[in-house]
């Protein structure tokens, strides 16, 4: 089932992107399919999967490597400069251990967008990933890396850090590509209010890259504005909204494998409890 007017957005959150993985794997088992996604930060990073079609694989391998020290630990972040290794992450997992079906993805006629932020603007910045090529999970690395805890990433000509600082719902970059209707997945309860970050750690912490900083400071308005105006969209009508209906419970850097089953399976429920909405909004 596709209707090509209608595109999903998959919102980041780290370790809550295993709601996203639940969900998008539902979708899967239903042949739910889209003529357009984005993905921001987790949302790319495990959203890439939906291109691939490969239903299982995000919480599979999360759970199989989520208390490794080379997967995400502060002994990475010591000795790499990166919290989730970047060799291991998108090098080591996708290339042998729990192999990315890079010719699935590439037959795949669905176009897949990845969000990064220009660490230099503070903009942000989109890239359509159509084939697996050696900057494709650059970009998606440079979409999930995160502030303070991550090496900028370069590629494209842009250094970027996590795209979630910029545009963490970018429902609006969708409708300007003209798709009419689209699915948004978010990884916080519709109640949730982002509170804002202490300004002067942050122009301490990112003092190299001052637009970052601001972003960073800027980022609850930014957010709550989104999520107000993915709502609103709701409302008329031209977006569906699939959504924890309270919080996950789960860390960034959650290394309890229960735990991300648990966030996996609400993904799940949730979906198949919305089916047949999802279903008739995609007519």
């Amino acid at each position: 089932m596709m209707n090509p007017g209608v595109a999903l957005v998959m919102e980041g959150g780290a370790m809550r992107g295993m709601f996203t993985a639940g969900v998008i794997d539902v979708m899967m088992e239903n042949e739910i399919d889209f003529p357009a996604a984005v993905g921001v930060s987790a949302g790319a990073c495990f959203g890439c999967n939906l291109k691939s079609r490969q239903i299982g694989r995000v919480i599979r391998y999360n759970k199989r490597f989520c208390q490794d020290k080379r997967y995400c630990s502060l002994q990475s972040l010591l000795k790499t400069g990166d919290l989730y290794g970047a060799e291991f992450c998108y090098h080591t997992i996708p290339e042998e251990l729990d192999p990315f079906d890079n010719e699935a993805y590439n037959e795949n006629p669905m176009a897949f967008y990845v969000v990064a932020t220009d660490v230099l603007t503070g903009k942000p910045v989109y890239r359509r990933l159509d084939k697996v090529d050696d900057d494709c999970f650059l970009w998606m690395r440079a979409s999930a890396s995160m502030p303070m805890v991550s090496r900028p990433v370069k590629v494209g000509g842009y250094t970027l850090l996590d795209g979630g600082m910029s545009d963490a719902i970018p429902l609006r970059f969708m409708q300007g590509l003209g798709y009419r209707k689209n699915i948004v997945i978010l990884t916080q309860p519709r109640s949730y209010i982002k509170e804002p970050v202490n300004e002067i750690m942050m122009k301490t912490a990112l003092a190299k890259y001052p637009a970052m900083a601001d972003v960073m400071t800027n980022r609850h308005s930014m957010y709550r504005f989104q999520r107000d105006y993915g709502f609103e969209s709701e409302k008329n009508g031209s977006t569906l909204v699939i959504c924890p209906d309270g919080d996950l419970g789960v860390s960034h850097t959650e290394h309890d494998p229960e735990a991300l089953q648990r966030v996996y399976d609400k993904g799940r429920r949730i979906a198949l409890r919305e089916i047949e909405r999802i279903k008739d909004f995609m007519l």
